[in-house]
């Protein structure tokens, strides 16, 4: 519920006129100028949905991985279906999975068709402390960007916040 109202996403190049490389954009519900409502209310009936009828939440990066802008490259399409078709067929139902830190989502350590290497994203990184700074620095953005809506938000949709150190808020 958290993620949904942050709506994150990043206006990337070729995709957006005078982009030259990624820049984070938040739009709470994926779609905040078309919400009548404020968005703690559309959270709370995602979870509701989400209690009544069972279901698996899942974020999937389709974006950036192996490092930053100029380094890293977008995630293979084909990974990227392989991992949503997993999904939707209850193929990581069973998998193991872990925990990323600081934003504290699971992530299934294996998937029909996909790399283990690029299921942990730090793991794509060469730069591992510069994997975890720029971690830091986008939970620092989402902790920014959620200020607006934490007056609002319920004990369970905070839960999704992410949990920086007090001395790792960096640079937002």
């Amino acid at each position: 519920m958290y993620h949904f109202i942050s709506g994150y996403t990043a206006r990337v190049a070729g995709t957006e006129v005078g982009i030259t490389e990624p820049v984070s954009v938040f739009s709470a519900c994926f779609g905040a100028p078309f919400m009548p409502l404020h968005p703690t209310k559309y959270a709370e009936l995602l979870g509701e949905k989400i209690r009544v009828h069972k279901v698996n939440i899942w974020l999937v990066n389709t974006g950036w991985t192996g490092g930053p802008y100029g380094v890293g490259k977008r995630i293979s399409l084909r990974y990227t279906r392989n991992l949503i078709s997993a999904a939707l067929r209850g193929e990581l139902d069973e998998v193991v999975y872990a925990s990323l830190p600081v934003f504290n989502l699971e992530y299934p350590l294996s998937c029909p068709g996909v790399p283990e290497e690029i299921l942990n994203p730090r793991h794509t990184w060469k730069d591992v402390e510069l994997y975890d700074l720029t971690l830091d620095k986008l939970a620092g953005l989402f902790i920014k960007n959620f200020g607006k809506y934490e007056d609002y938000a319920n004990q369970e949709i905070m839960a999704g916040s992410p949990q920086l150190a007090s001395d790792s808020f960096v640079g937002v």
